[in-house]
Parts: C-alpha cells; sequence; structure tokens
C-alpha cells in the first residue's frame, strides 16, 4: 500500500517508519524545509531510542522517501494520514486546527482515485467531519472517505508501542475506508494485537477520554502524596495496595512531581474546553487539571523547606530537565514550573539531562549553568534534587557526590532511592509521599 504522512513530526515519522517496516511504500511530507533536508541526510530531529536504525534502514530498503511536496505524494496514495501539531490555542484552551485544516485543503487539490484521509493527529470530536466539509467543498468529485485512526504512544517507548500496541482504534463509516486500515494494520494481526472499528466521533473521544483518565490516576496518587506525608504513611505501599485490586490496576499511581509531556497537560485542558462547548460537566478531569498545578507548587515548597527554609544564594543540581526519560521533549516539563520560582527566590541552578538541555536553554530562564554529566551538576552544590528519572541517576556514586558536595541535601521528587540508603550515606534525604 502507498502511504503518505502529512507532517514529519513526532506522530508521523515514528508512525510513517513504523507503516513502512510493515511493508508499505511511506512518504512523509513536511513543510520545514530543514526538517526533510536533514532526515535526508539520516538527522533525527527527535529522540526516540531505536528510531534513527529504524529509519536509516527503510530508507535504504525503499519503503521511506520524505518530501515537502504534497502535489507529487497525494495523488498515489491509498491513505493520507493527517499527523500535524495540535497545540493548545492561544487564549482559551481549545486545541488550535489551523494545520488540520490548512493539510486538509491542500490534500484535497491533488486528489487522484479513491483515498481515504486519516485524522492520526490528536483532535476534538467532530474534527473528521470539518475535515471531510473541506474536501468536498475544495474538490466536489474527489472520491474518498475520512476516518480517525488516534495514536497511542508513550514517548520514549512509542516503536514498541506501536508495533506491540494494546489496541487499534479506528474510527470508519464506510466498509473500503475500513477494509484499507485493516489492510495496512494486518501485519499486527500475527500478534493478535485487537481492532477497535467505531464511528467517528467515538474514536476521537477515546483518545482524550483515555489521556485524561490516565492523567487523573497521576493526579490522585500525588495528592494522596501529601496526605501520606501528614499522616506518616508510605506513598509507595499505598499505591502499591491500590494496584494490586484488578479494577485499578499499577500503572501510573508513581507519586513525582506532576504530569507533563505533549499530551496530557494539552488534551485534559481540551477536554473540559470540549465538556463546556456541549453544556457537559467533567468535574473529575477539571479538579486532575488543578492537582496537577498544585503538585508542581508542592515541589517548590519541598525543595525549599529541604533546604533550611530559603534558597538564597544557595547552589542547586537538578538532574534531570525532560518530563519524562528516554525523551528531548521540555513540554509542559515540572521543570519549567519549578526552576523559575527557586530562581526568583534567589537559588543558583547547576543543571544536567542527557537528552535535553538544547530545548530546555530556551525555555527556562537564563542564568541556569547547563553542565556535562551529573557530577558536575553537583559539584559545590547545597543541594541535589532529582527531577527526572533517567536510568543515569539511579546509582548514582553517592560517595563522591558527598565529597563534592557543599550541603548535603538530596531532594528525590521521583522517589527513585531509599530513605535508609541516602540516610546512611550521610544525605538529608527528602521524598514524595513518605
Amino acid at each position: 500500500m502507498k502511504v503518505v504522512m502529512i507532517g514529519a513530526g513526532y506522530v508521523g515519522l515514528v508512525s510513517g517508519t513504523c507503516f513502512a517496516e510493515f511493508g508499505a511504500q511511506v512518504t512523509c511530507v513536511d513543510v520545514d524545509q530543514a526538517k526533510i533536508d536533514a532526515l535526508h541526510d539520516g538527522r533525527i530531529p527527535i529522540y526516540e531510542p531505536g528510531l534513527d536504525d529504524m529509519v536509516a534502514r527503510n530508507v535504504r530498503e525503499g519503503r521511506l522517501h520524505f518530501s515537502t511536496g504534497v502535489a507529487e505524494a497525494v495523488p498515489e496514495a491509498d491513505l493520507i494520514f493527517i499527523a500535524v501539531g495540535t497545540p493548545t490555542r492561544r487564549g482559551d484552551g481549545h486545541a488550535d486546527l489551523q494545520y488540520v485544516y490548512a493539510a486538509a485543503k491542500e490534500i484535497a487539490r491533488h486528489l487522484a482515485g479513491y483515498t481515504v484521509i486519516v485524522d492520526k493527529s490528536t483532535v476534538p470530536v467532530g474534527t473528521a467531519r470539518h475535515v471531510e466539509r473541506i474536501i468536498r467543498e475544495e474538490n466536489p468529485d474527489a472520491d474518498f472517505d475520512v476516518a480517525s485512526n488516534p495514536e497511542f504512544l508513550r514517548e520514549g517507548a512509542a516503536i514498541s508501542d506501536f508495533t506491540h500496541p494494546d489496541r487499534i482504534v479506528i474510527g470508519v463509516e464506510s466498509e473500503r475506508a475500513e477494509t484499507h486500515l485493516r489492510s495496512l494494520y494486518r501485519p499486527l494481526s500475527l500478534i493478535e494485537s485487537p481492532i477497535l472499528a467505531t464511528n467517528l466521533e467515538s474514536a476521537e473521544l477515546i483518545k482524550y477520554a483515555s489521556n485524561a483518565f490516565l492523567a487523573t490516576k497521576i493526579s490522585f496518587i500525588n495528592e494522596m502524596s501529601g496526605l501520606c506525608e501528614k499522616v506518616g504513611a508510605d506513598v509507595h505501599a499505598v499505591a502499591k495496595g491500590m494496584g494490586m485490586d484488578g479494577r485499578i490496576g499499577s500503572k501510573f499511581l508513581h507519586a513525582g512531581p506532576g504530569y507533563g509531556g505533549s499530551c496530557f497537560p494539552k488534551d485534559t485542558l481540551a477536554l473540559t474546553r470540549i465538556a463546556q462547548e456541549h453544556g457537559v460537566s467533567v468535574r473529575v478531569v477539571e479538579a486532575a487539571v488543578e492537582a496537577n498545578g498544585a503538585q508542581k507548587a508542592r515541589m517548590v515548597r519541598k525543595i525549599v523547606d529541604a533546604m533550611g527554609g530559603s534558597v538564597a544564594g544557595k547552589r542547586i543540581a537538578v538532574l534531570g530537565l525532560t518530563f519524562k526519560p528516554e525523551t528531548d521533549d521540555m513540554r509542559d516539563a515540572p521543570a519549567l514550573a519549578i526552576l523559575p520560582p527557586l530562581m526568583e527566590k534567589g537559588a543558583q541552578i547547576q543543571a544536567h539531562d542527557p537528552q535535553g538541555a538544547d530545548e530546555a536553554k530556551s525555555l527556562l530562564p537564563d542564568g541556569i549553568h547547563y553542565c556535562d554529566d551529573p557530577y558536575a551538576a553537583a559539584d559545590g552544590a547545597d543541594a541535589v534534587v532529582l527531577m527526572t528519572e533517567w536510568n543515569a541517576y539511579r546509582n548514582l556514586d553517592l560517595e563522591r557526590l558527598a565529597k563534592i558536595m557543599n550541603g548535603r541535601a538530596f531532594i528525590d521528587l521521583r522517589n527513585v532511592y531509599d530513605t535508609a540508603t541516602l540516610q546512611h550515606a550521610g544525605f538529608n534525604y527528602a521524598c514524595v509521599g513518605r
């Protein structure tokens, strides 16, 4: 099958490369000439483990191509995926669909023969109907269907998520469209990956509802972590006891500094706006959003308290800046909400991140000193704050840290270490919910 991905960003590049791995002929189209040039040169614009090798292999074997030309790619396509950004619209919290609609107009002008146009971007309920209307208006003679096929890719594990999915959701309204999509995903039938075929609106809402539910689990356990600290409970034990209940499950019950990234903050906010537009209350989701912001603010207070009530003139080593490990993504990372208030209170920040430093420099205030390794960040520091649980930080040389630091505060916002180990090494250890 011939597939075109409109957008060579995170979703488009990963999805297109995986479809090529399945044997499809894939062209990733993007308006960013520099991005396409980089891909032609073998340079991957995002960090995702294993993606560079998979891209190189499929380019070498002639299944994966990159272009800026919609007019050349679209007429030959059997399926066209719209995988452009849908950022939060400034001012009102809605998803900004200008790139989706612009892609639909451009696609419409060049359609030839029956084609399935698939919304892969995360879009509000009703977007597929609008895409269909735009294409009909632009090209009344076009033979096409519009479908919805939301992505469920975790950054850092995207290839595994795509090739071994929990489920594949397709929103369709014709047998032809369903047949095309099932054929494209046929290689996954060998591992019996379930395909849920439903209508357009249900497919669109499944994505938002899934992310909102997971965000709610995170916010819930983070609120429990605050209660645990007050009553003397251990949030790890509480989460484990909850997770052993098959109705609840253990995933996403990990206390920390709050969720971030490209999906949960954007999608929870968009879902609340969708509900408001339709006169429906989603107070649980609204509370999860509020609790997430409160948790990040609580981490600032935790760090200040662990340093004796003031960070003025103190040097803090921050280990990890990205919202999670195995990604260079800084979007809505807790560091963006935690470090600026500390700097306003007079703290001096020395930071290290294995992949996110370049992006962090454009998002965090000036004045942060970025270091090449965690020990350089800790040199002369009064405190260490473990912000992101990269593997590089899971087995730090505590004796070496103690020798190079000025202070002994170790604030573990991811609960990577246990209290006894850090105290035995001479640190004043603070964590979340224990």
